[in-house]
């Protein structure tokens, strides 16, 4: 029979502390360079923005806090239910030093089960490493880990291998339609950086609001509560550095919006829209392709583009990435009972 180390066996000790400690910002500078943006800015916008009082599981070692994860309360209290909190894109996930162990996710589950029932963590894609050493260790402990597919995710490798990107014949064709796009005023291409938030997610709110996202469940700046989200994330000077955008204006009238968050040769692709009175030329994509060869003269190397319209993002030339998840930790017992049971509803809500 295989024993599993005890947590104290393992130099790692998990707790629950009150609030967003600063162990999660070091614990953020240890992870790898995709994750580096999940720190206490990151978490403190979700907890702002979409309510709750946050308490955070840390796991310590000798070398200083290795894995921490924000929790709030959902659900009524004696259930002791808790969920990440976070933006449901690009992810809701803890974060883990990039050379976390068995060990530290071991101490972490140990720390869980004395305190919640049940934790519900993403959408994440496959492959995350706190998320996929969360659950391995719970699942050996005994918990039941219930997972349910949200969507695919669109990845776009602006290095690719069969030929150069964008194609000549996609730059001919941007040409024509920036000419007659021009016909209804100055064309202004202007690149947004961190001194420009949170003010200028007035404009990307503009734009958004007259296109079809801004009747969307999942408008970023149009709909109050992810807009909050964003605008008090930007606040945070480390959050909002890795914030980029592009704006065209179309005699002086914003007309088409990119907004992205970069970490290293990784690109979020947070969100982007255009006013449908210039659908015609095309506004959207045309902006698009500009920041893309502009991200990729900077070292971009991979755009995530998340879940949803695969249309004209395969016509880019994104293909289908890592699934996005939803996981659901139940504790041993009950729970995990219980859990077993619903599964099958769950998985389909």
């Amino acid at each position: 029979m295989t024993r599993h180390p005890h947590p104290s066996d393992t130099g790692y000790v998990g707790r629950i502390v009150a609030g967003l400690p600063p162990a999660i910002d070091r614990v953020a500078d240890g992870a790898v360079p995709v994750r580096r943006f999940l720190t206490r800015g990151w978490y403190a916008a979700a907890v702002a923005a979409y309510g709750g009082d946050p308490r955070t599981l840390v796991v310590e070692g000798d070398d200083g806090p290795a894995f921490a994860m924000p929790l709030v309360a959902i659900g009524p209290a004696p259930l002791r239910l808790a969920g990440v909190p976070g933006s449901y894109w690009p992810l809701r996930a803890p974060v883990a030093s990039a050379a976390a162990g068995a060990g530290v996710f071991l101490a972490a589950v140990a720390a869980l089960r004395r305190h919640v029932r049940a934790v519900r963590i993403g959408p994440v894609p496959d492959g995350d490493p706190a998320v996929d050493g969360l659950v391995a260790a719970a699942r050996g402990a005994g918990w039941t880990a219930i997972e349910r597919v949200v969507a695919a995710s669109w990845i776009l490798d602006l290095d690719p291998v069969d030929g150069p990107w964008p194609r000549g014949s996609t730059l001919r064709k941007n040409r024509f339609h920036e000419k007659h796009l021009a016909a209804h005023g100055a064309l202004e291409w202007q690149r947004l950086g961190a001194g420009d938030w949170p003010g200028a997610f007035d404009m990307l709110a503009e734009v958004e609001r007259l296109s079809w996202h801004g009747q969307e469940r999942d408008a970023k700046f149009a709909d109050t509560r992810h807009a909050a989200f964003w605008r008090v994330a930007a606040t945070d000077a480390a959050v909002a550095a890795r914030f980029t955008g592009a704006l065209l204006r179309v005699d002086g009238r914003p007309a088409a919006f990119s907004f992205d968050m970069e970490l290293g040769e990784t690109v979020f692709a947070i969100a982007n829209s255009y006013d449908p009175a210039f659908a015609r030329h095309s506004p959207g994509k045309l902006l698009q392709y500009r920041n893309l060869v502009a991200q990729r003269d900077r070292g971009v190397r991979l755009v995530d583009w998340g879940a949803g319209d695969s249309g004209y993002k395969r016509t880019i030339g994104a293909v289908e990435g890592p699934p996005l998840r939803d996981w659901l930790l139940l504790a041993p017992g009950l729970p995990s009972l219980a859990g077993r049971v619903f599964a099958r509803r769950w998985r389909g809500a």
